[in-house]
């Protein structure tokens, strides 16, 4: 199901009011030199290590564009099904920042590469929702002042400066905090696939700069009908939040604060203000700019980027499968949910590792119990790497290991109980889950034989509880534990479980 976004009212002393939300979305370009020069782009070097004549603006110095980053920004166009424009330029943009060396950054205005666009977005009850791209541009980024090392005086490191950035800028199509989060990881997964930025919001190499205004029931939809922002409240832009729930943090404290003011009669000024995740509130940073406060100009030293139709067909060709392809084929072909197909897409390297568990299944067994084989990678798999500070892709199980654990677990050769035990044996090294079962008799009891005397003498000492299960059929789990405990949780649970029910006259 896909429709427009859906309002959550907020009310206020004064009646209800609804929250309207854009996005900007900066992401690194994934490239090893930077936009305009050869320095190297990385994280961790050493400060100004990372710097070319260019990126400090040294006099006669000239831009030279990267020709990877424009290919990266046309790929990252068509992975967003948003319009490539064939012919685009470059502009200055005029501020002055202490750790911007030329005093006006290299950007795109009026004609940016990558036009307008559609993005399907899935909020947490599986509906989804479009949100409109209003462009994609690229530029550079400014390098970083440094403030806490000195009382006296602001450090600048310019490894950034120069650095490839596509800005991704939306519509105001959200409606909610939760919303606004949503889309940010579904822009995120998409960049992550097409290999076009490296998705890091810990390292800034994704962040977003959040549009939030309030208004009225009502005035949104006016605003739709007729395109006017004048039907919007003023809008605060709220800088470079590098985090989810932060995103969200940032949208309600805003929304709230802006409501608080009108309500008591006063205006929003149009400004730029800065997250606090510390006292998880916005506070002030400056006014606002409108585009003519920036002074655009196309930039002098900058050919018009002209692009190939036949170039553009080419790249659009190499495209991988995205994220929506991904989660309807892995429904499709193994059966998968909506939800377990839609957990495992959220990054590529885990629907790739389940896919190769599930084909070692089906190669081995002929069998496809690709259910089993998600809840192992999703669940067991991916909590375990994550306490240890491990992605998937490094993971030291293969995906093999996870199929022969399945297959073991299908042909009643353990159960699920001792499935978790032989996993922790497997994390630990110590070998294949079918070694590991043969070296520790961890081989589930099948033998009816077994574990009928096994149950025989449970009811023979526990004469009064058997007769109370009658009565109480639930309480069937005791015995079932208690034969499953004298077993070694060796006991198949379904013949347990048979049995049982037999002997009580269930």
């Amino acid at each position: 199901m896909t429709e427009t976004a859906s309002a959550k009212q907020i009310q206020g002393r004064t009646g209800p009011w609804e929250i309207v939300l854009g996005l900007e979305i900066h992401a690194q370009v994934a490239s090893k030199s930077k936009l305009f020069s050869g320095a190297a782009v990385g994280f961790g070097a050493g400060p100004n290590q990372q710097v070319s004549l260019v990126d400090a603006a040294m006099p006669g110095m000239l831009p030279v564009l990267n020709g990877f980053c424009v290919e990266q920004a046309v790929k990252t166009g068509l992975g967003l099904k948003a319009q490539i424009n064939l012919k685009s330029r470059f502009d200055r943009k005029n501020y002055f920042y202490p750790d911007l060396p030329q005093g006006y950054q290299i950007s795109q205005f009026d004609q940016p590469i990558v036009g307008e666009g559609v993005v399907s977005v899935e909020r947490d009850d599986g509906t989804t929702f479009d949100v409109r791209i209003e462009r994609l541009h690229l530029e550079q980024d400014a390098g970083k002042s440094i403030h806490d090392l000195d009382p006296n005086a602001t450090y600048v490191d310019l490894n950034r400066a120069g650095t490839a950035l596509m800005e991704i800028v939306s519509k105001p199509d959200m409606r909610t905090s939760e919303e606004a989060a949503a889309y940010v990881k579904k822009i995120r997964t998409i960049l992550v696939y097409l290999g076009t930025c490296d998705g890091d919001m810990e390292k800034g190499n994704l962040r977003a700069d959040v549009n939030v205004s309030v208004c009225r029931p009502g005035a949104y939809e006016r605003f739709r009908e007729t395109g006017s922002f004048s039907h919007l409240g003023t809008r605060c832009e709220i800088k470079n939040v590098n985090s989810y729930r932060y995103i969200q943090q940032a949208i309600e404290y805003e929304a709230r604060r802006q409501i608080e003011i009108l309500e008591d009669g006063g205006k929003i000024d149009q400004e730029t203000r800065l997250f606090d995740p510390t006292k998880v509130e916005t506070r002030s940073m400056r006014s606002k700019e409108e585009a003519h406060d920036y002074r655009y100009f196309p930039d002098p030293d900058l050919l018009p980027l002209i692009l190939d139709p036949a170039w553009v067909k080419a790249i659009e060709e190499t495209l991988p499968e995205l994220p929506d392809a991904k989660k309807q084929r892995l429904q499709s072909q193994y059966g998968l949910s909506a939800y377990d197909a839609g957990v495992l897409i959220i990054e590529s390297d885990r629907a790739d590792y389940f896919e190769a568990a599930a084909q070692s299944l089906f190669e081995k067994t002929g069998g496809r119990d690709a259910k089993l084989v998600s809840n192992w990678v999703t669940n067991e798999l991916l909590s375990k790497l994550a306490a240890n500070g491990r992605e998937i892709a490094a993971s030291p199980l293969p995906a093999s290991d996870i199929a022969q654990l399945v297959e073991l677990i299908e042909n009643g050769t353990i159960s699920s109980k001792i499935a978790k035990e032989v996993f922790e044996h497997m994390w630990a090294g110590e070998g294949r889950p079918a070694q590991i079962v043969e070296a520790r008799g961890l081989v589930q009891i099948n033998d009816t034989g077994a574990i009928e005397a096994a149950i025989d003498a449970l009811i023979a000492a526990n004469p009064d509880k058997a007769s109370a299960v009658k009565e109480k059929p639930q309480a069937i789990g005791w015995f079932v534990g208690q034969v499953m405990k004298e077993t070694g949780g060796k006991a198949n649970p379904a013949t347990v479980n048979e049995l049982l029910r037999g002997k009580l006259g269930l």
